[in-house]
């Protein structure tokens, strides 16, 4: 039986290339281009930062009215592009009081003040585009607490027009919900019935991701342990009884992977390209990150490769307190990442004393992520919870093996190293402790130097491994199908 094509309209605050922080924004890319693919009619949307030059964008016609309360109706400018490499639309919503600021989210790390009005605008003006662009959505999927408001927007202030709308919501970091003012309730103009602790209301201030979860015909986390996983005190950030309470609509999707970028196959951005049939290039991509960084140049020494934000929820505590205790060891270690001052700080001092074996570049660069990548012989990420993670997935496309802790997507995607059984691609701890993180990289290192063939295969396992957007879109397709249905049924009753 032939399904049949829905509307679907992705609501992000990022998205990638024009827009990124984090995985939501790869998701905002990735997900519609392998919707679009399926043959759903697919529309994303984001804001319009002014870091996004407008001079490389379509006007599209005409000004966007958009209701916000006692503060009237605000009006703002549309512009349009593609995604790369496919047919599918961007609208970018253009006001500058709002989103023509350097930061997405804050500056230097203090949040911005309005970002409750930011995000209910931006929320609000998904409705108004669609009637601007007559555009009639089966599906509208939000994503994290920027969006979140969209859910009741779409079945209280919006439902003359857009009542049979079903609305999925995707969380992909619960830690930030999005906590705001209760008087954001006026801005939103859904009604102070929704103020209440089993929808908005959190400890007498408005919660959006918890109200988004109460209204959403659907929920979405990023894997399958993670949608488990936030269902208790230790992950649920204090949502987790009201996450039980909507279990019922709770699915876990593991994030795909985009291999046209991530794959030593066909990635122009590394010094050789190399296969599981053929590893001599990963060698030659080693010696590149050695020469770049200024390392020893040596073939036979275990490189450890780290890509990611400096921040706790990253384990880069963890990290710190045994570094030294590592680089007592024959081993080389590169960082690459931004986050807290403190890490900047302390690693830079750290890279200083041991310049022959660690090295460090404090900020981002794509380039050198797939470089590191693919010149690693293992890559640290010992989060102390990661809803799906994709560094993990992209290491193991290039034959890089994880060092992770057991939680969400990386316990989803990487199977522990069992020598007895030779099977597994990385190596895996349970405890968030500095004494777990050290004993699981001292493991990984010594199978590297006293069991090379064992290390060998896991390298050609791992890169047989398959987590393409393909799977993660049909399972979405499931869930927006689960969502109309639900919606059908809830306006008979």
């Amino acid at each position: 039986m032939i399904k049949k094509s829905l509307n679907i309209l992705f609501a992000a605050s990022e998205v990638a290339p024009f827009a990124k922080t984090g995985g939501l924004a790869d998701v905002a890319l990735s997900l519609p281009k392998a919707l679009r693919e399926m043959g759903h009619n697919v529309i994303v949307v984001m804001p319009r930062y002014y870091a996004i030059d407008k001079a490389k964008l379509t006007h599209i016609e005409g000004s966007l009215g958009v209701p916000m309360g006692y503060m009237g109706e605000l009006w703002a400018g549309v512009y349009s592009s593609k995604l790369p490499n496919s047919d599918v639309l961007v609208y970018f919503i253009d006001y500058e009081e709002f989103f023509g600021r350097g930061g997405l989210y804050d500056h230097y790390g203090e949040a911005f003040a309005d970002n409750d009005n930011r995000f209910i605008f931006f929320s609000k003006s998904v409705f108004s585009l669609c009637k601007m662009i007559d555009f009639k959505p089966d599906i509208i999927h939000a994503n994290d607490w920027h969006t979140a408001a969209v859910p009741l927007l779409a079945k209280s202030r919006f439902a003359h027009d857009f009542g049979d709308v079903a609305t999925v919501l995707t969380l992909h970091n619960l830690e930030h919900q999005g906590t705001v003012f209760k008087g954001a309730m006026d801005i939103l103009e859904c009604g102070w019935e929704h103020f209440n602790p089993e929808a908005y209301e959190s400890v007498g201030y408005i919660n959006m991701l918890k109200g988004g979860i109460a209204y959403a015909d659907a929920v979405t986390t990023v894997s399958k342990k993670y949608a488990n996983e936030i269902k208790t005190s230790e992950f649920g950030f204090g949502l987790e009884n009201h996450i039980r309470a909507h279990s019922y609509k709770l699915f876990g999707i593991l994030n795909g992977v985009d291999y046209a970028e991530w794959s030593p196959k066909c990635d122009d951005k590394i010094a050789s390209k190399f296969s599981a049939k053929d590893m001599k290039g990963k060698l030659l991509c080693k010696r590149d990150i050695q020469k770049y960084f200024n390392l020893e140049q040596r073939d036979d020494v275990v490189l450890i490769g780290f890509v990611g934000r400096f921040a706790k929820q990253k384990g880069i505590e963890l990290i710190a307190e045994i570094i030294e205790w590592v680089l007592g060891h024959d081993v080389q270690i590169v960082m690459l990442g931004t986050g807290e001052k403190w890490a900047e700080g302390y690693f830079s001092h750290i890279a200083s004393r041991n310049g022959s074996k660690f090295a460090l570049h404090v900020g981002y660069s794509d380039n050198l992520a797939h470089k590191i990548e693919a010149g690693s012989d293992l890559f640290l990420m010992p989060s102390l919870f990661e809803p799906c993670g994709l560094n993990q997935i992209y290491s193991l496309a290039y034959g890089t093996l994880p060092i992770v802790r057991k939680t969400g997507g990386l316990d989803d995607t990487i199977e522990n190293f069992d020598e007895t059984a030779e099977s597994g691609v990385g190596f895996k701890f349970e405890h968030a402790s500095p004494h777990a993180l050290y004993n699981t990289i001292m493991w990984a290192v010594q199978t590297y130097y006293n069991n090379p063939k064992a290390f060998k295969k896991m390298q050609k396992r791992a890169m047989s491994m398959h987590f393409g957007w393909d799977d993660a879109a049909k399972s979405y397709d499931d869930v927006y199908r689960y969502a109309i249905y639900k919606k059908r049924v809830s306006k008979l009753q």
